[in-house]
């Protein structure tokens, strides 16, 4: 076996790929494994870091003999922040003004596609999370020659009429002050683990807390977060797109998703031909530690099955 990228029990090592895709920008990721085993590269959702994948979560996906590839987003964490664009209006947005949008989920596609071209990397299997798996279908729908597999968990497909978060979930997660200083984003993101994490597999509070505060010290931006947001909205929905697809794809969703509700999911998985569609009782909007060996096992196995072994 060749040698690992970084030791299984070492702490993951940040890395900057420069001038990646179309838009010249810096990307932040971390890699673990064997460099010559299948990537499988991971994307995270709104103002979510790399980090948002649990260190435990892909080093077992590491250990099924994968590499992973994990990475901050434009706009998050260490990755290029673009500070200069217009300030992002999301109520607007939403009732159709599209002024203030910078970007696209398809530019954000283009990022991974990028990284992948800064790795020396043909393709990987695409792993996306909440608006990181409206990502991954975007890269699989515009580039399918660098997607092998995609794996869409607890996202849906752009159609408002399914995977709409709760309404008194988004009035409690986003209404009141904002959350400024380091302990307000903490306790922010604890009520949030509370709200829409997974009730049958209730998340740890000191994991949630030492991750929120990891994440404010590499990189607080709530304006970046927002850009996010409304390349979500401007992107539209993607279904018919869907319906071209031949790429092997696995959906993943919770039944218990108040943030992406279920439907989200199963518009997903009857969009894609010939995909797989895994419910699970119990699992919401998050990646608990009671939930990870069986998302590992459902993950590695669908991508060696994609390899043929």
């Amino acid at each position: 076996m060749s040698q690992l990228l970084d030791d299984l029990d070492a702490p993951f090592a940040d890395r900057m790929a420069r001038n990646v895709g179309p838009d010249a920008i810096d990307i932040a990721y971390q890699r673990l494994g064997d460099p010559a085993a299948p990537a499988v590269l991971l994307i995270m959702g709104i103002a979510a870091q790399s980090i948002a994948w649990p260190d435990a979560f892909c080093r077992a996906l590491a250990g099924c003999g994968l590499q992973v590839i994990r990475f901050d987003n434009r706009d998050v964490g260490l990755s290029t922040h673009l500070t200069d664009a217009p300030p992002p209006n999301l109520p607007a947005a939403l009732a159709g003004d599209l002024s203030s949008v910078s970007y696209t989920l398809s530019a954000m596609a283009r990022d991974a596609v990028g990284l992948l071209d800064v790795l020396g990397l043909e393709k990987a299997h695409v792993v996306g999370a909440s608006m990181g798996g409206a990502i991954a279908q975007t890269m699989a729908i515009e580039h399918p020659a660098r997607v092998s597999s995609l794996t869409s968990m607890m996202s849906t497909t752009g159609n408002i009429k399914v995977g709409q978060a709760s309404p008194d979930v988004l009035r409690d997660l986003f209404g009141g002050p904002r959350a400024v200083t380091r302990d307000e984003v903490i306790r922010q993101m604890l009520r949030a683990s509370r709200l829409v994490g997974s009730p049958g597999y209730p998340a740890d509070p000191g994991e949630v807390a030492a991750r929120a505060g990891r994440a404010y010290d590499r990189a607080h931006d709530p304006a970046g977060a927002a850009r996010q947001a409304i390349a979500s909205v401007a992107s539209g929905d993607r279904t018919e797109r869907l319906r071209r697809l031949s790429v092997p794809t696995l959906v993943i969703h919770g039944v218990a998703d108040r943030m992406c509700h279920v439907s989200g999911g199963r518009a997903t998985a009857e969009a894609i031909p010939g995909a797989e569609l895994h419910l699970i009782e119990g699992m919401g909007h998050d990646l608990p530690a009671g939930l990870r060996s069986e998302l590992v096992e459902r993950i590695a196995g669908f991508v060696w099955r994609v390899e043929g072994r």
